[in-house]
């Protein structure tokens, strides 16, 4: 059987990667194309325990200080969830022949922690993750984004404010200012159909067997 693809989606909070994916399995679909959509932090043990404390739930004891995880920890923590995710769903789906599809990746830990730790110690700790066959980046202004947020989120987590969003959306823009044959860029300022027809033509290229 043809060994899968590894898609990844990334942007800041707010630019749309969770309903790009959704629209790209079903586009797949339509394609005679088995596809399936994860995330990171993933649904494992150790994405479960990052996202109570992205939401504050669970913190330092106060004796330790403030009470806030040391972002260090909070960076290796999403780089031990990765493999995690990488060994337990990604490879094994992709042995099956399905593409994943996921909803952030490397490139959001070099964006987010990388606002307040060494970006070279952040992709070092990373360094042993696989590399993405395609990785699309929702460019989307701050504002609009925190427009978004503020109308589908019942509870933000620590990074979902303008000014640390500006410095997230800066580093993503570094990461991409060169374009390379396995990035594509969409403009996810625009309507979903809009940006949904940027990621099909994307696919096509990057894909010509689609």
């Amino acid at each position: 059987m043809k060994e899968g693809r590894f898609i990844a989606l990334e942007g800041i909070d707010g630019a749309g990667t969770t309903s790009l994916a959704t629209a790209m399995l079903k586009w797949l679909a339509g394609r005679g194309v088995q596809s399936a959509i994860t995330r990171e932090p993933s649904d494992g043990p150790i994405g479960t325990l990052i996202r109570q404390v992205l939401r504050g739930r669970i913190r330092m004891p106060e004796a330790a200080g403030s009470g806030s995880i040391p972002m260090e920890t909070i960076a290796l923590l999403f780089a031990a969830d990765r493999i995690d995710h990488i060994q337990a769903e990604v490879v094994p789906a992709l042995r099956k022949g399905v593409w994943v599809l996921s909803d952030r990746y490397v490139d959001s830990s070099k964006a987010y922690q990388g606002t307040v730790l060494d970006p070279a110690w952040v992709a070092d700790i990373n360094r042993h993750a696989m590399k993405p066959d395609l990785t699309l980046f929702l460019r989307v202004d701050v504002d609009v984004a925190l427009s978004r947020i503020s109308t589908t989120r019942l509870q933000k987590d620590i990074f979902e404010t303008k000014e640390m969003l500006v410095k997230v959306a800066a580093i993503y823009d570094s990461l991409y200012s060169r374009q390379t044959p396995d990035v594509a860029v969409l403009d996810s300022n625009r309507t979903l159909q809009e940006v949904e027809q940027a990621m099909e033509e994307a696919l096509v290229r990057a894909f010509p067997g689609l």
